[in-house]
């Protein structure tokens, strides 16, 4: 009984998360973005105008407007001249703070795999046996064998790259005969998902539906005595 009552209160929980998790962020932006940003931009507009609520909240929302053009518009100088040499002194200035730094290369990291992702530095999802054989890993192929490699193995190689879980920016490359290599239907940010969750989140494979079903059914499906 307390084990279902345990299971019950934890489904709960998992079931109100995203809720949770939404009035959260709304939070966070209007209490550390949109008060001080409505404080500095409507400073003009008398406190006692303050206790009208839905002036209030519309301040918040118009703040955080702004706040999100401010961020675009350094997004698009980013990409002019003058944006990236900004970008570059203050990346050095960082480097020399001994906290802020590793807080700030970690977040950088995990932000250039998503970007280089949507670049299609990964090409495919694909499955490897390894470290050996009926053992299988998740990869992402990145290019075709080239070059030195390519001729002193005398073989069509694939470069895979195999990244860690739940740190998905870090991992290692392998180069894989080409006839090893299985290609998946799994779209790569549904594969960075899989990696990241541990094998939590599995993206939905219509094909195999059906034969999942027949399995549970032949699995709940128990011999008469």
């Amino acid at each position: 009984m307390l084990r279902n009552l345990r299971n019950a209160f934890v489904s709960g929980l998992l079931l109100l998360a995203p809720v949770g998790v939404t009035f959260f962020v709304i939070n966070f932006l209007i209490q550390k973005i949109g008060i001080p940003t409505r404080q500095l931009i409507f400073f003009f507009i008398p406190p006692k105008q303050f206790s009208h609520v839905w002036l209030e909240y519309s301040l918040y929302v118009a703040a955080i407007v702004v706040v999100g053009c401010l961020i675009t518009l350094l997004g698009w100088l980013s990409k002019l001249l003058i944006g990236r040499i900004l970008v570059n002194t203050f990346e050095r200035v960082v480097d020399n703070v001994p906290v802020v730094r590793n807080v700030y290369n970690t977040v950088k990291q995990i932000r250039d795999t998503f970007v280089q992702q949507e670049k299609a530095v990964f090409q495919k999802s694909v499955l490897i046996e390894y470290p050996r054989k009926g053992i299988w890993v998740l990869g992402f192929m990145t290019g075709h064998g080239k070059g030195e490699i390519q001729a002193q193995t005398h073989s069509e190689l694939i470069n895979v790259f195999i990244p860690t879980t739940p740190n998905p920016t870090s991992g290692f490359l392998l180069m894989v005969p080409k006839e090893e290599v299985r290609e998946l239907d799994m779209s790569i940010p549904d594969a960075m998902k899989l990696i990241i969750s541990g094998g939590a989140v599995v993206p939905p494979w219509k094909d195999a539906l059906p034969e999942d079903s027949k399995s549970l059914q032949s699995s709940d499906t128990t011999p008469m005595v």
